[in-house]
């Protein structure tokens, strides 16, 4: 077993019938294995959760706990700058909020930024430093 990888990303959550409603207008799908108390909709290799806040610190071990957003950001590498404004769109139709339009960024790629219902921060990305496969996953250059 490699452990240089992550399975599941859960985020919390204040309103998960309306997060789940937020992915789903992205075109996101919910998974079989959703339960009423969480949601699951499944990546390229891994597994996105949605989970409520109270609920996600109560798993933790940690009832009570404010439970953060923003230090951490999610990302989405495209193979063009059109398919970056384009998911950049999309997830402000969606009710995304906008962070940073995309533009061309000082390490040479394109990027720009959008929240989440929750805050929890995207990124919508074009890297011309790291093709991405047929199926769109990535694998760092040697």
């Amino acid at each position: 077993m490699t452990p240089q990888r992550v399975t599941l990303t859960t985020l919390g959550v204040a309103d998960l019938a309306a997060s789940r409603a937020f992915y789903g207008r992205l075109g996101w799908v919910e998974h079989k294995e959703s339960q009423p108390g969480v949601a699951f909709f499944q990546m390229n290799g891994a597994v996105l959760g949605l989970f409520g806040l109270a609920d996600l610190a109560a798993d933790q071990g940690r009832p009570g706990a404010v439970l953060g957003v923003g230090a951490v950001t999610l990302a989405q590498n495209f193979a063009t700058e059109a398919e970056v404004d384009a998911a950049y769109a999309a997830a402000l139709a969606a009710g995304g909020t906008a962070l940073k339009a995309p533009e061309k960024v000082f390490w040479g790629g394109y990027s720009g930024y959008w929240s989440d219902l929750d805050g929890h921060v995207w990124e919508v990305a074009m890297n011309p430093f790291w093709p991405l496969a047929e199926d769109g996953s990535l694998t760092l250059p040697e």
